[in-house]
């Protein structure tokens, strides 16, 4: 589904990204996995449109992808999520949710003068869908709460369910378990797998609970030092020598032997 070839991106003379390579399978969840500043969210940044590359190829479905701004993207069905969620915070989870499908007729001046049916049909359907989501994310009971006052996880769990009001076809998640409780992050993991079992969405997700890798991805990549260190199953990874000295640490290696 998406194909990343020879990617590189450059701030001055640091390589962020090295010349990475790599094949998302459509259907699939991914684990992204790598020490910090090995390049995953830059390499997140330039699939989603956030960066321009300084060259290489993006492609997705056999389109050439490179460099489309974000919007255009969403319009295409991948979107991602941040490490730090970005809600709106004075607004309910429901708003947030009803804010996210682009073209709405009450985004014309024209229509809020003579559109006015077509305006209120429109957000009584978007209405009904937000709470089918937040009834699916079990965060029902938030609906009329501030986004502002909602944990982290619940912002991850939103952020989530603002990818279920389009037709997504691939979800970047950025770090879904940064500051979010052993429960929520189970429950996020939950969701994800529903979603890609009963929806078809595709999933990339960079994580370094090894643990919640091994309950919602199928492939995992490694990457270090801006490049593809890896490629395989979680346990596959976790018997790479490389990838034992670069990210795991000599830690597990020792453990392995002595539980053996």
């Amino acid at each position: 589904m998406i194909v990343v070839d020879n990617l590189h991106k450059h701030f001055g003379g640091f390589h962020a990204v090295d010349g990475a390579s790599l094949e998302i399978e459509k259907g699939s969840i991914t684990g992204l996995i790598g020490p910090n500043g090995a390049g995953k969210t830059t390499l997140f940044n330039v699939i989603a449109g956030v960066l321009e590359p300084t060259s290489g190829r993006v492609t997705m479905d056999g389109e050439d992808i490179t460099g489309l701004p974000p919007h255009e993207l969403f319009g295409k069905g991948l979107l991602r999520t941040f490490q730090i969620a970005h809600e709106f915070h004075s607004m309910t989870c429901r708003e947030n949710l009803m804010m996210v499908p682009a073209g709405q007729s009450g985004e014309s001046l024209w229509n809020t003068w003579f559109g006015r049916k077509r305006i209120a049909d429109e957000e009584r359907a978007l209405r009904a869908k937000a709470d089918e989501v937040l009834e699916f994310l079990t965060i029902s009971h938030l609906a009329d709460e501030k986004a502002g006052n909602l944990s982290g996880g619940q912002k991850k769990l939103l952020e989530l369910g603002r990818t279920m009001m389009v037709d997504a076809k691939i979800v970047f998640l950025d770090e879904v378990g940064a500051g979010v409780n052993r429960t929520l992050l189970m429950t996020i993991g939950d969701a994800i797998l529903q979603l890609n079992k009963e929806r078809g969405y595709t999933f990339v997700v960079i994580e370094h609970d090894m643990d919640f890798i091994g309950k919602i991805c199928g492939p995992v990549i490694c990457m270090a030092e801006g490049k593809v260190l890896a490629e395989g199953s979680l346990a596959e990874i976790k018997a790479n020598e490389q990838v034992i000295e670069a990210y795991l640490g000599t830690g597990l290696k020792n453990k392995d032997k002595v539980g053996a």
